[in-house]
């Protein structure tokens, strides 16, 4: 009705309400009736921003590397914002009606760009790849103590290095000496795993030659063993041989002398007697006279003590 709207701006946006081209209400979230006639309205968001960047930059060795990383801002100053920039609204889409606030991020990329070429141009491949998270750093500290976003009206709060690669060709040349470390590494562990195994072969056979080594010492120690037992053994019978000849001998000298002090025509009686005791034991014997005549002439000799002759 007559052209009279409503507009309640949010927490995070700082308005400024212009009348007919001269401002007549600011401040934080601000809500009022307004004119479409003759109001426009300001809208500077003071919530935090993100922007990212990508750069190209060589180092001081001549080195191309990329640079891709993050930042984020807010603007601290939001009227010294809208004095460089058109951050007009449609309150009804609520739309700016210019294209500056999504340029802000640019520029605060821009500033970033001449810092991180500064630091990177003073610096050799390898000291940046080593130092990259830090010099992120350094951008934010050399950003913040030259005031660089002041006309911006802008705070950096954070800035961060995603990733920084040099070309294809000297990531190559970089990542040789590491490929190649990896693979001797992996060679030596296949090489110690071989020697391990030979290792460990190497162990069985000397523990199975030991074994073999002691199995015949025990063999040895045992052949010796049933020999000096067989040695013992036979030198024991032999000494009970030789005992029981000896006894033997000595009963048959006491028996013989028994018949020493005899008239030998009695002790051929006696034989002859044992002999019929024994004659079944006997096979064959032949006494002829002759052989009984001969035994008693020598005894009959041997009585009177004449010499015997054959």
């Amino acid at each position: 009705m007559l052209g009279i709207s409503f507009f309640k701006g949010l927490p995070t946006e700082y308005i400024l309400r212009y009348r007919s081209g001269r401002i007549v209400a600011r401040g934080q979230g601000l809500a009022f009736y307004y004119s479409s006639l003759n109001t426009q309205i300001v809208a500077v968001p003071t919530a935090s921003s993100d922007g990212n960047f990508i750069f190209n930059e060589v180092t001081r060795d001549f080195q191309s590397l990329a640079v891709q990383g993050q930042f984020t801002f807010r603007i601290n100053e939001p009227e010294v914002a809208a004095q460089l920039l058109n951050f007009s609204l449609n309150p009804r889409t609520r739309a700016f009606l210019a294209g500056d606030p999504e340029r802000l991020a640019n520029r605060v990329a821009n500033v970033i760009q001449t810092q991180t070429r500064a630091l990177i141009g003073a610096r050799t491949l390898g000291e940046v790849l080593a130092d990259a998270q830090n010099m992120a750093g350094q951008v934010l500290e050399s950003v913040r103590a030259n005031n660089l976003l002041a006309n911006l009206g802008v705070e950096l709060l954070g800035v961060f290095f995603v990733g920084v690669k040099p070309t294809p060709e000297v990531s190559k040349a970089l990542e040789a000496p590491f490929r190649e470390a990896l693979l001797r590494a992996a060679d030596e562990a296949v090489y110690a795993r071989r020697g391990a195994a030979v290792e460990e072969e190497r162990k069985i056979k000397q523990s199975e030659l030991e074994t073999d080594v002691t199995l015949e010492n025990n063999r040895r120690e045992l052949i010796e063993r049933k020999g000096q037992n067989a040695t013992q053994e036979a030198e024991f019978r032999g000494r009970a041989l030789e005992l029981e000849a000896g006894f033997r001998a000595r009963a048959l000298q006491a028996e013989t002398d028994v018949f020493a002090g005899l008239e030998p025509r009695l002790v051929l009686a006696l034989a002859m007697r044992e002999l019929g005791h024994n004659a079944k034991r006997i096979g064959n014997l032949n006494i002829t006279p002759e052989i009984l005549a001969s035994l008693l002439q020598n005894g009959t000799a041997q009585s009177k003590g004449e010499p015997h002759s054959s």
